[in-house]
């Protein structure tokens, strides 16, 4: 069974590695650092501080920094644990998928997609409350994971399990965030 999910595994990252094309290399080069996404962050930031005031907002970016340390040891942990190569990095796929960037640190499950999707499910659910449109939130994961696919860094399981993690620390972050700062104030 375990072989059958990895040859699927395999399979999709050969399909979903193809689709890309060296004229949008940089482009997802770019997606892929944190940083690119700044002016989202600000305006993500900006919005909630203006429903939440200076005092909540605070500790939502405390529990937003803690939630990011959450996810990313486990993370690490997982990846030493399992210590799964990146498709970079997998001999069965050299010369079958575009390498656009490479990395010698393992690959299951991904970093990227547990922060962003961790983030995005706590960030969502605070402001669902005040924005109808919050759900453009999950743009952010969405396009922030697949870049991992797509410059050869990460299988789709190691995407989708990194999602699960993510939005499962996010709505208990969030949780925990109502009984200790909401429900307090």
């Amino acid at each position: 069974m375990l072989e059958k999910i990895i040859h699927f595994d395999k399979e999709l990252l050969v399909f979903l590695n193809g689709l890309g094309s060296p004229a949008f290399d940089v482009v997802w080069l770019l997606i892929t650092k944190q940083v690119y996404w700044t002016p989202f962050f600000l305006i993500v930031f900006y919005l909630l501080q203006k429903k939440l005031g200076w005092k909540k907002f605070g500790y939502y970016i405390l529990f937003t920094a803690l939630l990011i340390l959450i996810c990313d040891q486990t993370a690490n942990l997982f990846k030493n644990g399992f210590q799964r190569l990146r498709p970079c990095n997998d001999e069965e796929l050299k010369g079958i998928i575009r390498v656009v960037k490479s990395s010698s640190s393992f690959s299951f499950f991904s970093g990227h997609a547990t922060n962003s999707m961790a983030t995005a499910v706590f960030t969502f659910m605070i402001s669902k409350k005040y924005y109808k449109h919050a759900y453009v939130l999950f743009l952010f994961p969405l396009i922030f994971a697949y870049s991992r696919i797509y410059l050869g860094l990460h299988f789709p399981t190691d995407i989708i399990t990194g999602y699960i993690f993510g939005a499962t620390f996010g709505f208990i972050c969030y949780k925990f965030y109502l009984k200790f700062i909401i429900r307090n104030s």
